[in-house]
């Protein structure tokens, strides 16, 4: 979500006058999209703030701005730490920025401008993607949980959906420029339709992306168990461009636990669900969140934590070690884990889902798959002459290269080799559809958004830090 955030900021920038810095040159603005889910955010803002201030000082005229969810919460906070920031704006006023940059060049004062509920819905704002092939959508913004490891709410505030019309408009423009993969977002994305009273609205969602022509691939995150209803796994299975994955944050595999996040299934429900889906779905891949060391997690516990992933067999997890958020009921609670412990656990954790992945991608070499290309060179995994495609289950795929591919063109390939992150195919592409998309990549006109993660600037380029796998542990 705050990657498609980040896509509106850049494409109202954009419509405001401002281009992408190319290169090394020096930016006259960088912006920070920020979360505020765990503590590290916080320490890489500030962090990179600081690296940014010797820039600031030799081009005063150059301008900073930072928003999102850390904005919404710290406030006036962050020009107090940071006095060379120019404008602060929150997560219901995007659409402030470009004004907010004016006033403080005219005022020669930072400007801090954080609304309490939402402005203007972000899709009606301009959009500068970064891909050509894949698009990101929303359905909704905010949530109206109330788990008590989460600030998002507070920050997001309560749920606002978007009319079935408009989504679907917006996913046509989509298809009409080359799009061939949309992703419907949601901070719960299964809860749509609740602000006008339609509980099947999700799943009629589902099917109507079906009825698009050149429509190819849809996807969405993120559920919650508690409103995952049949109607929705029906439609799943019935909607052929709707792809066999799935995101379904467990969080913990300890009812006690998850009494006291105030998830309101236990798991006994979660692992009824998982085989609901796979039932409808054989080859489904499931993927999670999962959070190790919330207040007063016995080793019992986490034990169950371990049980449910074992049960589960997820493809992956994003995997978190909890972290006091201000302003949360877990905040305030006792028995607070000890950093050491909740270290150990992860890595047991983390080491158990590795040996799952790695043994669910193991029974897949030998099939054939039919890939999204992403990437045109799959150096990263130290292997010249490779790609890297999604396969339709959203496996990450590295297969042999082969002359006329390009990202955005879809191939189908069979699988050689299962890793524990992703899979392997080094055998002869087997078919090879160039798309639109390709096309656009090809003629050098495909979007380009620098920065979209955590910490990373949209508009310029200052220092980037290391960034983390992405993921929240709200859903």
């Amino acid at each position: 979500m705050n990657v498609h955030d980040s896509e509106r900021i850049g494409g109202l920038l954009e419509s405001a006058g401002y281009v992408p810095v190319d290169g090394g040159a020096d930016p006259d603005l960088v912006v920070f999209n920020t979360c505020a889910v765990r503590e590290n955010a916080d320490n890489k803002l500030y962090g990179n703030l600081g690296h940014l201030r010797p820039a600031k000082q030799k081009n005063p005229d150059m301008q900073i701005a930072v928003g999102g969810c850390l904005a919404q919460k710290d406030r006036g906070e962050i020009v107090k730490r940071a006095p060379w920031v120019d404008a602060v704006f929150g997560t219901h006023n995007i659409g402030s920025l470009p004004t907010l940059l004016e006033r403080a060049r005219h005022n020669r004062a930072a400007e801090v401008e954080i609304l309490e509920s939402l402005d203007v819905f972000p899709s009606t704002l301009p959009t500068k993607r970064e891909s050509t092939y894949s698009g990101w959508v929303s359905i909704s913004v905010g949530c109206n949980n109330t788990c008590t490891f989460c600030i998002v709410p507070a920050l997001r505030g309560k749920e606002k959906d978007r009319r079935p019309g408009d989504i679907l408009a917006e996913i046509r423009a989509l298809v009409a420029e080359g799009v061939s993969e949309v992703t419907l977002l949601g901070q719960n994305v299964n809860t749509y339709g609740v602000e006008f009273g339609d509980q099947y609205a999700f799943g009629k969602l589902l099917r109507s992306c079906g009825e698009i022509d050149g429509l190819e691939r849809v996807r969405f995150t993120s559920p919650h168990p508690r409103n995952f209803t049949d109607d929705v796994i029906a439609a799943m299975a019935e909607t052929p461009n709707v792809c066999p994955s799935l995101h379904m944050p467990l969080q913990s595999g300890s009812d006690r636990v998850l009494k006291e996040m105030r998830r309101s299934y236990r798991s006994k429900k979660f692992l009824a669900i998982l085989d609901k889906v796979r039932e409808a779905m054989p080859d489904a891949a499931i993927t999670t969140d999962i959070i190790v060391g919330f207040p007063g997690e016995t080793e019992a516990d986490f034990q169950d934590t371990l049980d449910v992933t074992e049960a589960a067999r997820f493809s992956s997890a994003f995997t978190f070690q909890y972290s006091i958020r201000p302003g949360t009921p877990a905040a305030e609670m006792e028995d607070q884990i000890p950093k050491s412990v909740v270290q150990e656990r992860y890595e047991r954790l983390v080491a158990l889902q590795e040996r799952i992945s790695w043994e669910e991608n193991r029974k897949l070499e030998g099939s054939e798959v039919e890939l999204l290309v992403t990437v045109g060179d799959a150096r990263k995994d130290g292997a010249a002459g490779r790609m890297t495609g999604r396969a339709r289950d959203g496996r990450l795929v590295h297969f042999a290269s082969a002359e006329g591919v390009r990202p955005g063109d879809v191939v189908t390939t069979t699988v050689t080799y299962g890793a524990p992150h992703h899979l392997v195919a080094d055998t002869a592409i087997l078919s090879h559809r160039r798309t639109k998309a390709g096309d656009a990549w090809e003629a050098g006109t495909a979007p380009k958004l620098p920065g979209v993660n955590l910490g990373m600037p949209t508009i310029g380029r200052g220092p980037e830090p290391k960034t983390e796998a992405p993921g929240c542990a709200c859903g």
